[in-house]
């Protein structure tokens, strides 16, 4: 979702975006998979096992995280007062018009020219890669780094090369 706000803001106040970071995006029409990928996301249901799936779709190889761990601190955080009723209630059904609000400003995503870096897990399961092959046809000012045997957290899984490829990006000349 953080893609598809810095697109709205790079397209509605050019002047205020230098260079953007996307990293498996949403910010463009994409067709949801009924009960997996995003629509499970957005359906989260609390419970610990309902977490661990989540982290079986997130991650391309879940068996690097501390899963059992990981799943309970989430799950944890979700069970906080409020908290799910927030997060359930900005994604009603039908998703699909929810994810297609996410791509408001697909028709003038072309009008960016802020420099883009574009990171997308090649088998990513919450947002599929033909979302950023879509930006990086759109944008004319951008580079794609495609991460493979790598699910949605890019910021993770390749954790390193992630960091230095972003790094790289946002202190070059």
């Amino acid at each position: 979702m953080g893609a598809a706000v810095a697109l709205a803001a790079a397209v509605t106040h050019p002047e205020m975006v230098d260079r953007l970071v996307l990293m498996g995006a949403m910010g463009v029409h994409f067709q949801l998979t009924p009960g997996d990928g995003l629509d499970a996301v957005w359906g989260y249901e609390p419970s610990v096992a309902n977490m661990r799936r989540l982290i079986d779709i997130f991650a391309y190889d879940p068996g690097r995280f501390p899963t059992d761990q990981l799943a309970e601190m989430r799950y944890q955080a979700s069970v906080r007062p409020g908290a799910q009723e927030a997060f359930s209630s900005m994604f009603p059904q039908p998703r699909q018009e929810q994810a297609d609000a996410l791509a408001a400003y697909e028709d003038r995503i072309s009008e960016i020219k802020a420099s883009t870096l574009i990171v997308h897990g090649r088998e990513d399961r919450v947002i599929p890669l033909e979302t950023s092959l879509k930006l990086i046809h759109l944008l004319d000012n951008a580079q794609l780094h495609v991460f493979g045997h790598c699910g949605h957290w890019t910021q993770l899984e390749p954790r390193d090369a992630f960091n230095r490829i972003v790094r790289d990006f946002l202190t070059e000349g």
